[in-house]
């Protein structure tokens, strides 16, 4: 499926009030990405994607047949870890398995390293999110280990993944 990755505007607003507004995407996401999602905290998450000065991070909408589906950035670490960028993303629930999320996280990486002075992208999924592990193995990250009950989400104690593509591997 063609899609591209676009600097948000405020014409995605509706777009992100509509497909982000789902329990399954809110899942697996940390809790800062609320369920149910309101036109509200769509406003304010693409107002504050779109006011970004990309110094520190990179923050696309993925945009297909017209329409915002998803969101994907990479995000600059400091102190020790100012040589390293978390990547974080979340695709609508229709459009999952199309391979849209490989060739995005493969995009937004290559977009990083060039303009970032960075050597290594790291992803946390949690350890059940088989889609999204799937992802970034296929997208060749490769798989540092498994933090055993490292995150609390939804009430329950899960594992989550470190994840991590060097520079020389994108």
């Amino acid at each position: 499926m063609n899609f591209e990755l676009q600097k948000w505007k405020l014409e995605h607003i509706t777009d992100v009030a509509r497909y982000a507004d789902n329990e399954k995407i809110a899942a697996n996401l940390r809790n800062v990405f609320p369920y149910p999602y309101t036109r509200q905290d769509a406003e304010d998450y693409v107002r504050s994607c779109a006011e970004n000065t990309e110094e520190r991070q990179l923050c696309r909408a993925i945009v297909a047949e017209g329409h915002a589906i998803g969101s994907i950035g990479v995000f600059c670490g400091s102190d020790v870890y100012e040589k390293s960028a978390e990547l974080g993303y979340w695709l609508a629930e229709d459009f999952w398995g199309k391979g849209i999320m490989t060739e995005a996280v493969r995009g937004i990486c290559r977009e990083a390293f060039a303009a970032f002075d960075i050597v290594r992208i790291y992803a946390e999924p949690f350890a059940h999110n088989a889609g999204s592990r799937g992802v970034l193995e296929k997208a060749g990250f490769t798989l540092e280990g498994i933090m055993r009950k490292g995150v609390f989400k939804n009430g329950k104690e899960c594992d989550y993944c470190m994840y991590s593509l060097l520079k020389e591997e994108c």
